[in-house]
């Protein structure tokens, strides 16, 4: 049959105490302090004031519709077409309000968007120049690395009174040598 086994359980009690991170008491056993007790000593007067003005105020507004009823049902057909009217222009007047938000957060969308993107092509473009620059300088500085290398000198071979040995006037005579200096 069926094996029935028995478990044998512990039960631990402990005491109930007041400490940091365990079981909180919601009134201290020494009582109620005293902002407790100012607080309801102000709240009673200042809640149950603001409790009878709420009722008086409902009283009177059901009072006031009841006695405007018979109005109501004297002056329906003036006051069915205005309230109409009152009403269709309460919605012109916030459709209108709705649609200007909507086209002035649309600009200021735009003009953010546009800023961004004059900031990122202005970033380009600054980045472009020095590379530009940087390229230039790298390019001069190659050159007078060339030149500093290999130095050209003119020497230029002029007869001393102008004259060739035949007697016609000579131009001058440019030959170019290269020194390489190490």
């Amino acid at each position: 049959m069926a094996d029935v086994r028995t478990h044998a359980h512990q039960v631990q009690v402990h005491p109930l105490r007041q400490h940091e991170g365990g079981i909180k008491v919601v009134y201290p056993q020494s009582g109620p302090s005293s902002t407790q007790v100012l607080a309801v000593v102000a709240g009673v007067p200042v809640g149950g004031t603001l409790l009878t003005l709420a009722g008086l105020t409902l009283a009177g507004s059901v009072i006031g519709l009841m006695l405007a009823f018979p109005l109501f049902l004297i002056f329906s057909p003036v006051i069915v077409p205005a309230a109409f009217v009152i009403g269709l222009a309460m919605t012109g007047f916030m459709a209108s309000g709705a649609i200007g938000l909507t086209g002035l957060s649309s600009m200021s969308w735009v003009l953010n968007h546009i800023r961004r993107e004059a900031k990122h092509r202005l970033a380009d473009m600054a980045e472009y120049v020095g590379q530009r620059t940087k390229d230039a300088g790298q390019t001069i500085e190659d050159k007078a690395h060339d030149v500093r290398e290999s130095k050209t000198y003119d020497v230029r071979d002029r007869d001393t009174k102008g004259h060739t040995a035949s007697g016609e006037r000579d131009t001058k005579t440019t030959r170019e040598v290269r020194v390489a200096t190490t």
